[in-house]
């Protein structure tokens, strides 16, 4: 047998289940699609979807969530197909998690288990995987009660209780709960300290004139690809959901007097868990202080529309909202529609093919390129000076001491205001295309 074989048998065989009910937000209840996606979730986690059930109820069982008799067909299901796993596409609370393992016999875990999970597998930096550490220990916290469930009722049986059970149960829980929230604030520490680094970052890049490009948009949009096409990157880009968890940053030359830096960043997904959000931040925030957003939506997908709102409520949740920002519909040559979007700040491309790039890094362009001009100054030597200035200031690409101090520089109209008198030879950036 190959170790190949031998892979694919480990895989877990899950039946996935949710929950349509009218007493939910519509974010939070279960759709076939949401659903299919769900199943993708579980493909990129290394697991196998053998059955889904779909729930349609008035309002959650406080107990079950899904009601007894949906959890006896769910189980009867799991038997049949013989699944070793049970993934809820709704949240659902510790206790309920715990009554529908003991009543299933199987694992029971929900979507946000889930993500967490395949955010685990793939964070590669230390940055990364202290941010996916705090928010696992974030949702295993009010998950403990569970875990030690039997013990506390046992416990809590008194004299009854079974010898050896009159007390550890609450005691180990106890302990494990300060535990866990010491370790939450070690990372918390940890994780500032990594944004105090991304601030000093910011600053540098400010003082540098240098703007910012942060790429986002919903997971498996074609974020990395994108990347890799403008910048001749070589990021590893799959057709997977969450591809991508650390930040990756670039330069890209728009023009010869217009460089910026390009950051793909973590795709966002339907019910992303808050507190995996909460721990991002470090990383998110970076879209807060980014000078323009690439929105990349993928066209080919029919859910497009609905995916473009998760993305708009996050960016909002992350204080993103007043970034300038350019709509990029990528995978035109799939798009099965009549018209493709158009307008003012929307792009259609392929990231895939190339095509359209040309376009969007003229928007870029557009959007950053704010006057700066490439000249050659010619400044007498009791104003030398000003060399030291437009080095701080400006460009300095070039300086040649002859009968005057020949400066080449690409400068700011603040800065050429300020030495106008000594251009000698103006070259002015090429204007973008429209």
């Amino acid at each position: 047998m190959t170790e190949t074989t031998l892979k694919e048998e480990k895989r877990n065989h899950a039946v996935l289940v949710g929950l349509n009910a009218h007493s939910l937000p519509p974010e939070d209840n279960a759709t076939e699609t949401t659903l299919e996606e769900l199943a993708a979730l579980l493909e990129t986690a290394g697991g196998e979807c053998v059955g889904t059930v779909l729930q349609n109820k008035e309002k959650p069982d406080a107990r079950t969530f899904i009601g007894e008799g949906k959890v006896e067909e769910v189980r009867e299901l799991a038997l049949a197909v013989d699944a070793d796993l049970i993934v809820f596409d709704n949240e659902i609370s510790p206790a309920q998690i715990r009554v529908l393992t003991e009543e299933t016999g199987i694992q029971v875990m929900d979507r946000a288990g889930l993500i967490l999970d395949i955010f685990a597998q793939r964070a590669r930096t230390s940055e990364g995987r202290l941010q996916v550490a705090l928010a696992q220990y974030k949702y295993l916290l009010p998950r403990l009660t569970g875990m030690w469930g039997h013990l506390v009722r046992q416990t809590a049986s008194g004299g009854k209780s079974p010898i050896g059970t009159r007390g550890p149960g609450e005691t180990q829980l106890e302990t494990d709960r300060r535990h866990i929230r010491r370790k939450i604030q070690k990372l918390e520490e940890d994780l500032k300290d990594v944004q105090r680094i991304r601030a000093v970052q910011r600053d540098q890049r400010v003082k540098n004139e240098i703007p910012v490009v942060a790429i986002v948009g919903y997971t498996n949009a074609g974020k990395s690809t994108l990347l890799n096409h403008l910048t001749g990157s070589q990021i590893p880009a799959n057709n997977r959901l969450f591809d991508t968890l650390d930040t990756t940053t670039r330069t890209l030359e728009i023009s010869d007097t217009c460089t910026v830096l390009v950051s793909d960043t973590v795709g966002f997904i339907r019910k992303l868990p808050h507190h995996l959000v909460e721990a991002f931040k470090a990383t998110l925030e970076e879209l807060k202080y980014a000078d323009l957003l690439l929105h990349v939506i993928d066209a080919s997908n029919e859910e497009w529309q609905s995916q473009i709102q998760v993305v708009e409520r996050l960016i909002r949740e992350l204080g993103a909202e007043q970034t300038p920002r350019i709509d990029v519909f990528n995978k035109c040559d799939c798009f099965h529609g009549d018209i493709l979007p158009f307008g003012e700040n929307i792009v259609s491309i392929s990231a895939k093919t190339g095509e359209g790039l040309d376009r969007l890094v003229a928007a870029i362009g557009k959007q950053l390129d704010q006057g700066t001009k490439k000249v050659t100054l010619s400044l007498p030597y009791d104003k030398g000076g000003l060399v030291d200035m437009l080095y701080r200031e400006a460009k300095v690409e070039q300086v040649e001491y002859g009968e005057t101090i020949l400066v080449r520089a690409t400068c700011t109209p603040k800065v050429l205001g300020q030495v106008k008198e000594y251009v000698a030879e103006p070259v002015s950036a090429p204007e973008p295309e429209a």
